[in-house]
């Protein structure tokens, strides 16, 4: 099997109410059982969800988790938060309302449109995703699936990695339990994340400041259907909540 991962250059700054699907497919040559990982920061933008920090006044919990931060910054990403894990001021590790457990609830201020503000992410990325798939299908006559993606620590391990927030057209997980190995030994527990892979692939020729906001990745049979939430882990099954 042949892996290509392609990356889509050329795309302008997106601003609120652009049609990424149209931005893409215009410099995309994408193909039926093609995937499509776009970054999350483009998907966000393009649905209006920035934040100018001037427009924030922080409250109480804010300034005390500040330190040398910027209150106002951690007063949206509390407002983004459903519930907060740790904190060491000024880094918060939250839960947010999608059920992602991430650092600053996904708010950021890299590749924002410009000084003082910060990009959320969208309000619900599995919709974005479906919008993105049938736009392109309409545009481009191709059958994909598309992932957004964003870059995620891991609690063991350092650095980021690129994961999945919102799939369609995709299965997420696959289920190898019941399957045997090449020696027969049946398979129990493992279950693959495809989705998050995808998504760590496609980063190999995004990267995070070189403008590419997206990648077609090309000869990886993912097809199905499924939501990103069911690659976070339930909570019966969190041996760290």
């Amino acid at each position: 099997m042949t892996v290509s991962i392609i990356p889509v250059e050329g795309v302008p700054e997106v601003r609120e109410g652009d049609d990424l699907a149209a931005l893409i497919a215009e410099r995309a040559p994408l193909e039926d059982g093609d995937v499509l990982v776009v970054a999350q920061k483009v998907v966000s933008k393009a649905e209006g969800r920035v934040v100018n920090l001037a427009d924030v006044e922080p409250g109480e919990e804010a300034a005390s988790i500040a330190a040398d931060g910027d209150p106002r910054q951690i007063e949206v990403i509390l407002r983004e938060t459903a519930r907060i894990v740790r904190v060491r001021p000024p880094l918060v590790i939250a839960e947010t309302r999608h059920g992602f457990v991430c650092a600053s609830a996904g708010v950021d201020a890299s590749n924002a449109p410009e000084p003082g503000t910060v990009v959320l992410l969208p309000e619900d990325p599995d919709a974005s995703a479906a919008r993105l798939r049938d736009r392109l299908r309409e545009l481009a006559g191709a059958e994909v699936g598309v992932i957004v993606s964003d870059s995620f620590g891991r609690a063991w391990r350092q650095g980021t990695t690129d994961v999945a927030i919102g799939v369609a057209g995709i299965e997420p997980l696959l289920d190898l339990k019941g399957v045997r190995d090449s020696t027969g030994y049946e398979l129990h527990a493992t279950v693959i994340a495809v989705a998050d892979e995808l998504a760590g692939a496609a980063e190999l020729v995004m990267g995070k400041t070189a403008g590419v906001p997206a990648a077609v990745i090309r000869g990886v049979d993912a097809h199905g259907e499924g939501s990103a939430r069911e690659l976070v882990m339930p909570p019966d099954r969190d041996l760290f909540r």
